[in-house]
């Protein structure tokens, strides 16, 4: 079920109101590492070989998401990608070409029909320590985008970035482009803003720990713990200092060409479960709300 030409996953750019404050918090708590910084931005990473997971940059009163970075499998993939994206209905921002910040790489950015901002990187600087370690994320395991019209936003991806259709449930449709389940969702709502990202942790236990971790430091378990349907893996979410949504997962599945997508009906709980355990409360009112409050920045219609 793989993309021919998206890889993965590979990092989300956020516009946050205190950059020290969101250093402390995503280094201190959340256990990410400094991978780069400059005057205006930090670039974090886990402990995988992605340069960064989290790029957070200088940005006004309220949080918005700059853009989606996925990786492509080669140069000749960000030049399918960008023709393709504009027979889907997108429109091409800017590249391919060189990308003028950490983590560098040939770059590719693009405005779906909906607005949302995703970069397409090939060649960029990867870590050579990679590894696992207890209670600190690896890498990212999906980001899950709202969206007003989830036929035709899965539309874009399908058309423009080869993703297909892993499952659909009765309010969200999980794409995928390798092994991964899914590396993007898209939430039925009645707007078009960032609904949560996903970081992978090594093993449940650490998705525990970091539960535990999260609450000492005042962020409460929003929902969790948990294992999905759709997926497998196991989560707790919490809500991060300037209201974006945050999980912990592991255990993801790993699918292939053999995976038969599922429809809503292969995706229903008993009465009173949100999760295959039955253990969690529904994710709570203020978690609903957070997933509605965080929009892509605007570009100039000139670029």
């Amino acid at each position: 079920m793989s993309s021919p030409w998206i890889s993965g996953l590979r990092s989300v750019a956020l516009d946050v109101p205190d950059l020290a404050r969101a250093e402390d918090f995503y280094t201190r708590v959340w256990h990410l590492q400094v991978a780069a910084r400059t005057d205006d931005a930090i670039y974090l990473r886990g402990t995988g070989a992605d340069h960064h997971l989290l790029a957070l940059h200088r940005g006004g009163a309220v949080c918005a998401i700059r853009h989606v970075t996925l990786r492509a499998r080669s140069s000749e993939a960000l030049r399918a990608v960008a023709e393709a994206a504009v027979r889907a209905g997108g429109r091409v921002v800017e590249g391919p070409a060189p990308i003028a910040e950490p983590g560098g790489g040939i770059g590719l950015t693009l405005r779906d029909p909906h607005g949302r901002l995703l970069q397409v990187v090939h060649g960029d600087a990867l870590h050579a320590d990679a590894h696992e370690a207890e209670d600190r994320p690896s890498r990212l395991a999906h980001v899950v985008l709202n969206s007003h019209d989830v036929a035709g936003t899965q539309a874009f991806f399908e058309q423009a970035l080869a993703f297909r259709l892993a499952d659909r449930t009765r309010i969200m449709a999980f794409l995928n482009c390798n092994a991964d389940h899914h590396s993007v969702a898209l939430g039925d709502t009645d707007n078009d803003a960032l609904n949560h990202i996903a970081f992978v942790m090594p093993d449940l236990e650490s998705v525990m720990r970091g539960g535990g971790r999260m609450k000492d430091a005042g962020h409460a378990i929003e929902w969790g713990p948990g294992r999905h349907g759709p997926g497998d893996n196991t989560f707790n979410y919490f809500i991060g200092p300037f209201g974006e949504v945050i999980e912990y997962t592991a255990e993801v599945e790993q699918i292939d060409d053999s995976y038969v997508a599922g429809g809503p009906a292969d995706w229903t709980w008993p009465p009173g479960r949100v999760d295959q355990w039955g253990i969690s409360q529904p994710p709570s009112a203020r978690l609903k709300e957070a997933q509605r409050q965080v929009f892509f920045i605007p570009t100039p219609e000139h670029s």
